[in-house]
């Protein structure tokens, strides 16, 4: 899976981008986060969706898929941790929908990309040629 240059094929992958961006916008915004509080966990949970696609890169496409999977569960949980994060005045509402707007955006893309799988999964092929 690792190309000439030294970079990983994930590595191009828009999603994993758009995640490790989101990544970078939760450590930002948990930074004037309490110590016992959700900042830990939500950064967690934001940096699984990155993991999630990453991990399953490398797998079948049934194993990727599943993993894909795994990020929306995560993508998810930042979902409920961004909705403490305001019941709790610790983010602003303008933070709360930048961070449902960044949330829907990845969840759409890790959809699409389900999608894209699952149908070249099912391409059929030509006659006389293999897959």
């Amino acid at each position: 899976m690792e190309k000439e240059e030294g970079i990983f094929r994930f590595e191009e992958l828009r999603v994993y981008q758009k995640a490790l961006d989101y990544v970078d916008w939760v450590v930002s915004i948990t930074k004037t986060f309490a110590q016992d509080d959700i900042s830990t966990p939500f950064k967690i949970s934001a940096s699984q969706i990155a993991l999630s696609i990453a991990g399953g890169s490398g797998e079948s496409k049934q194993q990727f898929i599943n993993t894909l999977k795994d990020a929306k569960c995560a993508l998810r949980e930042c979902v409920v941790y961004t909705t403490i994060a305001k019941r709790q005045n610790l983010i602003s509402e303008l933070a709360e929908d930048e961070s449902r707007a960044r949330l829907i955006e990845l969840s759409k893309m890790l959809s699409g990309f389900i999608t894209s799988i699952l149908n070249k999964e099912r391409a059929p092929v030509a006659p006389g040629f293999n897959s």
